[in-house]
């Protein structure tokens, strides 16, 4: 029942990733790709009516992280507290920007909304990429599964390591290139004409960076974590993960190549997933590894509440996350296609 739990955090992780990840890329291209206010209009009215609702999935993740895991959730919470802090922020700052622009008319008023909401996306994937980089290194987890992270230190990834050290900020410098190029293929989807194609130059500069970074990743995840590559090799079938999410990377640069927008997304969506499940099968059966004994990590067996709670939640979490599912389909199968240039506003 634990390991289900784990499955089920890793997908609503993944899933917000996915959604919201998007449209965190958006903010990204948007000065580049839009350069005039109608354009941008335009790039802004394509995650409009989803960006909010996609955020629901980082919701989810912490309700199972908090019911499933309570541990982790509360080890989290008070070691990631600085961090978690500057999120919320920049969650509020890139949601005021998208309400506020279209409040005044004015040539100051509106683009300083702009670099707002490009500036807090932008960051927000490097810190969400540097999160998923501190999972992946190791916290110094005491005995009592806590544990203090200052923003940084001396930049290395040792014992006493800050939340960013030269790992997870390439693990950041990553995830801003992966939503970057993810962001700039929903762009392509929908809308045409010069903003489609800025948009397609911008996927390109993100793809070319992420082949090094990835590769740069891989290198520093074996050496940092070597129970990633232990688990990994010991499983061959966990090998499969990894390789579809190459796969996938290939097959957004084949797909934008002969302008074909919606497999070039989907792909770009299945190369999300599968790199992280594949980090996910690495670091099973942790939640939250210690990297100073990795007995004192915390894992699916230690951290986990009793199995008459977590078989309960799940009879509710079955038909609850089916109407999701079904909801989302809805939506987003109502909002297919290009955003026309007269609904921009």
């Amino acid at each position: 029942m634990e390991t289900i739990w784990f499955v089920i955090l890793a997908v609503m992780v993944a899933g917000y990733v996915v959604f919201d990840g998007f449209d965190l890329g958006v903010g990204v291209v948007h000065l580049y790709a839009a350069r005039t206010d109608a354009e941008r209009r335009r790039v802004l009215a394509s995650i409009g009516p989803v960006w909010d609702g996609n955020e629901v999935w980082l919701l989810a993740a912490g309700g199972i992280l908090f019911l499933a895991f309570p541990t982790v959730y509360a080890s989290s919470f008070s070691g990631f507290y600085l961090p978690l802090m500057i999120v919320l922020w920049l969650l509020i700052l890139r949601a005021i920007a998208i309400e506020f622009r279209n409040h005044l008319e004015s040539p100051i008023w509106q683009p300083v909304w702009d670099v707002v909401f490009a500036g807090s996306s932008g960051l927000l994937t490097i810190l969400f990429g540097a999160a998923l980089g501190n999972v992946v290194r190791g916290v110094p987890l005491d005995a009592e599964g806590v544990f203090f992270l200052p923003l940084w230190t001396d930049w290395t990834p040792g014992a006493a390591p800050g939340v960013l050290d030269w790992y997870t900020v390439l693990a950041g410098l990553a995830a801003f290139a992966t939503l970057t190029a993810h962001g700039a293929l929903w762009v392509v989807l929908k809308t045409d004409e010069a903003v489609r194609e800025r948009s397609r130059r911008m996927f390109g500069w993100a793809w070319a960076a992420l082949i090094p970074l990835l590769a740069l990743m891989t290198w520093a995840t074996f050496e940092i974590q070597p129970h990633v590559p232990e688990r990994l090799f010991s499983n061959p079938a966990g090998l499969i993960l990894p390789a579809v999410a190459v796969t996938a990377l290939i097959a957004m640069r084949w797909f934008d190549g002969r302008r074909r927008e919606l497999e070039a997304f989907v792909a770009s969506c299945g190369f999300i997933v599968f790199l992280l499940l594949g980090a996910v099968f690495g670091l099973y059966p942790f939640l939250l590894p210690s990297n100073v004994d990795p007995a004192l990590g915390l894992s699916v067996e230690n951290a986990a509440t009793a199995p008459g709670a977590l078989r309960l939640a799940l009879y509710w979490f079955v038909p609850g996350f089916a109407l999701i599912t079904v909801y989302f389909w809805y939506i987003y199968s109502r909002l297919a296609g290009k955003v026309p240039a007269e609904e921009a506003g």
